[in-house]
């Protein structure tokens, strides 16, 4: 399979940059194409600019109408045309980050930012007029997985952790990127008190991380909603029969209809997605 890995870590000596090259290793032992935008070493432009769309600086730029304009026109900047052509060309997106002010990094911001342009990150419309989006966008039937780093224990980052818990903290990634461009989310990958790892345990993170990635294919994904699957109304609100009592992010998982009092997606961080 082809696999698209985009990681954004500043240092080429970091925990993140070890964790990567033996994961890249091991993919291509086990057959499969790689690709990557290793966004620092590629010194990636973050900023929108109206060179990204060759837009006359005299007028106004309205940044989704031109962006999509020159898509279609075919005037997007190279590099953005570029990274167009990996996305297109993978089965399955690896995206790779220490976790800041929680959140991604500016650098890794900015790729989205720029890539996923109107027409193709969004806006796009079918013949009735409706939009295409989560679950149904340029990316669909394509997977996607995040592998995150943080200073933090796990047990900071679990349920009742002060920092939040991290499932929550990576719902605009998972559901507000990869699900609405289409793209299956797994759960993540999560290597926690990155900051603090001790040698001798680099080789059992390294190896859960490869574990983890032998089954980007196979496991199944974070059973997120699809908009067209009849959950919600024309307001593109759930409607009342559809996980009656919950409200907020986890409303948005199909399994909340279960009703149990645990939900699904806190065993899932805690325990499927290898917080460690």
């Amino acid at each position: 399979m082809k696999i698209l890995w985009v990681s954004a870590h500043p240092d080429p000596e970091s925990l993140n940059a070890a964790l990567r090259s033996d994961a890249l290793a091991a993919l291509r032992g086990a057959g499969h194409d790689i690709r990557t935008s290793d966004l620092y070493a590629m010194r990636w432009n973050p900023v929108v600019t109206a060179d990204d769309f060759g837009h006359d600086p005299h007028h106004r730029l309205l940044v989704g109408a031109r962006s999509g304009q020159a898509l279609t026109e075919g005037t997007l900047a190279p590099d953005i045309r570029a990274e167009h052509r990996k996305l297109a060309w993978a089965d399955a997106v690896i995206v790779q980050f220490p976790l800041w002010w929680y959140g991604m990094p500016a650098i890794l911001k900015g790729w989205f930012d720029r890539v996923f342009v109107e027409g193709y990150g969004y806006g796009l419309r079918r013949e009735d007029g409706s939009t295409r989006r989560y679950g149904d966008g340029t990316l669909a039937g394509k997977r996607a997985m995040t592998v995150v780093s943080f200073g933090g224990s796990a047990d900071s980052a679990g349920p009742r952790g002060i920092n939040g818990q991290m499932d929550e903290l990576l719902f605009p990634i998972h559901h507000g990127i990869f699900w609405y461009t289409g793209m299956s989310a797994l759960p993540p990958v999560l290597i926690d008190s990155a900051d603090r790892l001790p040698a001798e345990h680099y080789p059992g993170v390294a190896a859960r991380l490869i574990d983890r990635l032998s089954g980007l294919f196979t496991d199944p994904p974070l059973p997120f909603r699809s908009q067209s699957g009849g959950d919600y109304d024309t307001r593109f609100v759930l409607h009342e029969d559809r996980a009656p009592g919950v409200t907020g992010l986890r409303a948005h998982y199909a399994d909340a209809d279960s009703g149990t009092s645990e939900s699904a997606t806190e065993v899932r961080t805690t325990a499927g997605c290898n917080v460690f």
